[in-house]
């Protein structure tokens, strides 16, 4: 395959918080291969933790993709794949259930794909506009689809934290799949909801308009620390830097 012209600059954090003594978050920054994910983990303290680093570690792995569509397949593959280990585990341990969101991003050249299911998200911040690519598999948000889709006013949101989508939650895992063009300057926000649950959509905004992919993370994580920091939280700040565009800013030598 070609050498890709984007270059890709990444940066990641995460905290237990300040409520939960495990982090059950984990993420994967791999910008030399073009992937990127966040999961978060649900069953309980080394459940959730072993959800998501299972989630995570399946796809760390993945062989060099010809193109897109073939990345995107194999990252699929996995993901089922440990959607069975863990519904496999809870039976094994006797358990209701072992899982873990997860929001994936994959590049090839100038395609990327987001990957996920339940309510961990992908943000793009593009020319100076913030954007939720993925949308969240949740109660609240299939009540919020319902409300907008019958005009009505009067119906109640069931509680934030009950996701519809999970890997290990359901026999057959269901993934939503986002694919566009990437542009230079792209930046990309992939979160748990312990970030997106506490941060405004202004401040995510805001902590990405620099471009520094270290510098809004760790603002991102600072900020949700500051407004109460009750789940885990996780952000991983991804930045694309096209090297053939035509507005690049190029620095020549003084002779």
């Amino acid at each position: 395959m070609e050498p890709s012209p984007i270059r890709w600059t990444s940066a990641s954090c995460s905290h237990a918080g300040r409520v939960r003594e495990v982090n059950e978050d984990a993420c994967l920054e791999q910008p030399g291969r073009g992937l990127w994910a966040v999961a978060d983990g649900m069953g309980g303290h080394a459940l959730g933790e072993f959800a998501s680093r299972l989630a995570i570690r399946c796809l760390a792995d993945l062989p060099p993709p010809q193109n897109l569509k073939q990345y995107v397949a194999l990252a699929q593959e996995r993901l089922q794949a440990a959607n069975q280990r863990l519904r496999g585990e809870a039976v094994r341990r006797d358990v209701q259930l072992i899982g873990t969101t997860i929001a994936a991003l994959l590049v090839v050249q100038r395609e990327c794909a987001c990957l996920w299911a339940g309510d961990s998200r992908i943000y793009l911040y593009r020319n100076g506009r913030l954007r939720q690519l993925t949308r969240d598999h949740s109660e609240v948000e299939e009540a919020r689809s319902r409300r907008a889709r019958n005009a009505d006013d009067t119906l109640h949101l069931p509680p934030s934290n009950v996701i519809t989508r999970a890997l290990g939650a359901q026999e057959t895992l269901e993934i939503d799949c986002e694919r566009l063009d990437v542009l230079d300057g792209d930046v990309f926000l992939l979160c748990s909801d312990g970030l997106s649950n506490e941060v405004a959509h202004a401040a995510i905004e805001h902590a990405l308009l620099p471009g520094n992919c270290m510098q809004a993370a760790q603002e991102l994580l600072d900020l949700a620390l500051d407004h109460g920091g009750r789940d885990n939280i996780t952000a991983v700040v991804v930045r694309a830097e096209d090297l053939y565009s035509p507005d690049r800013t190029v620095m020549h030598p003084v002779l």
